[in-house]
């Protein structure tokens, strides 16, 4: 594999010091601990996220979602630290009346469909988070997000180079394994056999962000 960028790795790259801090005291967890877990969410949403693009109407439909609520507002680039302020002072995280570019819960609802709650229980079981995992995602969700519509506007992108953007991120999740890796495998494979086949790649399609909830 040739030394191409990661967009697990780059979010995670902006993430450190203060946010992940900011995220570790929200969460009554050590940084290390953290750090850890949300070095296996990102690649397990970004992989996600990747399966659902991987048909048109899903890259439309993400691209769409980012284009109308999380457009980038400030001209550098990402801003970790007022979204954060915004999600930890104002409650954005929870569902109900938040705004879309808040409202983590929603979003997961779009990444995962109908297998959000495996995905929240496998990252507590992996990363000794437990029920605190669905949190920790519900917060990543709009970070995820407002990077995403930062790289596609950055990078001038449209539906099409979104998702093949998306599905090179999720071959890479699932080449280089480890535990965001093994999440994301083992949400994919929907009927247990340890396989990916096609059967789980049609139920993926159907419940995850190109299918209808």
């Amino acid at each position: 594999m040739t030394a191409s960028f990661s967009l697990a790795d780059e979010l995670m790259a902006q993430l450190q010091g203060a946010p992940l801090q900011q995220l570790a005291q929200q969460m009554g967890a050590g940084t290390d601990e953290t750090q850890q877990a949300v070095g296996a969410a990102l690649p397990l949403m970004f992989g996600a996220m990747g399966q659902n693009a991987a048909q048109p109407e899903g890259a439309d439909a993400l691209f769409n979602a980012l284009q109308r609520d999380h457009v980038p507002q400030a001209a550098g680039g990402l801003d970790l630290g007022g979204l954060l302020g915004s999600l930890l002072g104002g409650g954005g995280a929870a569902a109900g009346n938040a705004a879309p570019a808040l409202d983590g819960a929603g979003i997961l609802g779009h990444i995962f469909g109908g297998s959000q709650q495996r995905a929240e229980a496998g990252l507590g079981q992996a990363t000794g988070l437990g029920g605190n995992a669905g949190q920790l995602l519900r917060l990543l969700a709009p970070i995820v997000m407002a990077f995403l519509a930062q790289r596609v506007q950055a990078g001038g992108m449209n539906p099409g180079s979104l998702g093949q953007t998306l599905g090179q991120e999720r071959e890479r999740v699932q080449q280089q394994g480890g535990l965001g890796g093994g999440l994301l495998g083992s949400l994919l494979d929907q009927d247990g056999d340890g396989r990916l086949g096609m059967g789980d790649l049609i139920k993926a399609g159907g419940s995850l962000f190109g299918g209808r909830r």
